[in-house]
């Protein structure tokens, strides 16, 4: 009886994987492979490589002031790929999974994360069938480049409103989230205006996700917060490098004498 109770979990333990890790042909955030119409994927394709450039310049900078960092980077790019490829089922029959770049864009700016999340995608696309290549383009663009540039924008608004630091990271990662599902949407309903136009088709694939995208966002925030407070008691150096950590300065922590 033992033994028909363990198999019985290895069953259930499997399928819960190939629910992750299975592709979903249409109603996923990553966009399926031959799903666009060629002029969109070329066109996204087109508006990527100024941000591609930008980050391949910064990411050469940055490692050529500090090479230590090339750690952080990876981290960036490892925490990229987990969290985006742990794909959820959601109550609508599509899958949600979680980002991974809002971090990133906090540590290292909105244009390290296009470079670092379109190698996520890619590899994600040649090896798991999540996403494609000819969507590469479309995919980059939200996961890569829309959601960084709205984490970077936050965590800069709020660190200069004196926010704490953790609620700083939070809101980055969370809002990074929800902007690339919604610009996904927003990609998918210009492609497929459908007979309500534009608006109409846009609502439709938003509330496809939202059911699980926004715990999911409030999940990756979590998770983004707890890896900052690692990194800041394990490599706080290689933060205040990439100016996300203020050094102290000793007359700043002594008292004037009056």
């Amino acid at each position: 009886m033992l033994s028909s109770l363990v198999e019985k979990k290895k069953r259930h333990l499997w399928c819960l994987l190939l629910l992750l890790v299975a592709p979903h042909p249409l109603w996923a955030m990553h966009i399926a492979e031959g799903f666009l119409p060629l002029p969109w994927c070329i066109s996204w394709y087109i508006v990527i490589i100024p941000f591609l450039l930008a980050g391949l310049y910064s990411i050469r900078k940055k490692i050529r002031h500090n090479p230590r960092i090339r750690l952080l980077l990876g981290i960036a790019g490892g925490l990229t790929f987990l969290l985006s490829a742990l794909k959820l089922p959601s109550i609508t029959g599509s899958c949600s999974h979680m980002t991974g770049t809002g971090l990133g864009a906090v540590l290292f700016g909105p244009f390290v994360m296009t470079v670092v999340g379109m190698i996520v995608l890619l590899f994600q696309a040649l090896l798991m069938a999540h996403g494609g290549i000819t969507t590469l383009g479309a995919n980059t663009f939200s996961m890569a480049v829309a959601g960084p540039l709205v984490a970077y924008m936050v965590y800069k608004v709020l660190a200069g409103l004196k926010s704490p630091q953790w609620l700083s990271v939070f809101m980055a990662a969370f809002l990074s989230d929800l902007a690339t599902y919604a610009v996904t949407a927003g990609q998918l309903a210009w492609a497929f205006p459908g007979d309500g136009g534009v608006m109409a088709s846009f609502v439709k694939f938003i509330t496809v996700f939202a059911y699980t995208q926004l715990p999911l966002a409030v999940i990756e925030g979590v998770i983004s917060v707890g890896v900052f407070n690692f990194l800041q008691n394990h490599s706080i150096e290689e933060l205040k490098s990439l100016s996300v950590v203020k050094p102290v300065s000793a007359q700043s922590t002594c008292e004037p004498e009056k």
